[in-house]
């Protein structure tokens, strides 16, 4: 799962497709089990449900394996997955979040500091990095649904506060408590939708000597290949790069 930073589009090209693709299906078929058993099975119904929903389906995950996470949301009740946030300063004291979701606290705590530990960094308490961060709505929409100049037209409308073209995607933020409106009244009009998750978005970045860089993007991808994590988010600045 893409945090909200350039590193996460680097990974890509490492050949590691395959198994970063079942790591994904992985990581969606927990959040649409876990978004099932919280709410209704309907997605019409469920807002995050859906949206767990399309960010499988703009991940090619098959329609059989979305079923089988939504049935295995009735099947599994002995599972209790808890949404767990951890904090702290990685190679160059770039500040991390992570998100996990775990059926087993300590087990994951424990993985997540030892990377930490690993990388030269340290795990710290909730706020110790958080600070350097905004939390808000972001929407991301496939460019070939819509052109640039609509859709900062349609976000306004949609009651958005930004709206950024990238390359490939359009990002729409919102106020994270606004996200599920906004997203509604983009409805009207979108039926494709890459992603609808609230994001940790840095305020500042900070820049990673040359010779830390590929270390430092170890460092997050190793935190986000973990089965517990769900999301990884870092102020590191690779733009010179």
């Amino acid at each position: 799962m893409s945090g909200h930073s350039k590193w996460a589009s680097i990974k890509h090209s490492k050949g590691k497709a395959d198994k970063q693709r079942s790591k994904v299906f992985s990581k969606l078929s927990k959040e649409i089990s876990v978004a099932a058993k919280l709410g209704d099975k309907d997605p019409a119904m469920n807002p995050r449900l859906r949206s767990a929903i399309q960010a499988a389906r703009s991940a090619n995950m098959p329609k059989d394996n979305i079923e089988r996470a939504i049935d295995k949301s009735s099947a599994n009740n002995e599972n209790n997955f808890e949404n767990l946030r951890y904090e702290g300063f990685g190679p160059d004291k770039i500040a991390v979040i992570v998100e996990a979701l775990t059926d087993n606290k300590n087990r994951t705590a424990s993985n997540i500091r030892t990377i930490f530990q690993k990388s030269g960094g340290n795990l710290g308490t909730l706020g110790s990095a958080s600070h350097n961060f905004n939390q808000l709505g972001i929407i991301k929409i496939d460019k070939k649904e819509i052109s640039d100049e609509q859709i900062f037209e349609l976000a306004i409308e949609s009651g958005a506060d930004e709206c950024i073209s990238h390359e490939d995607f359009h990002e729409i933020q919102c106020p994270m408590n606004e996200i599920y409106n906004v997203k509604k009244n983009l409805e009207k009009t979108i039926a494709n939708f890459i992603s609808t998750e609230i994001e940790w978005v840095p305020l500042n970045s900070t820049d990673v000597e040359k010779d830390k860089i590929e270390s430092a993007i170890e460092f997050l991808e190793t935190l986000e290949d973990d089965d517990d994590v769900q999301n990884v988010y870092s102020n590191i600045n690779l733009k010179n790069n």
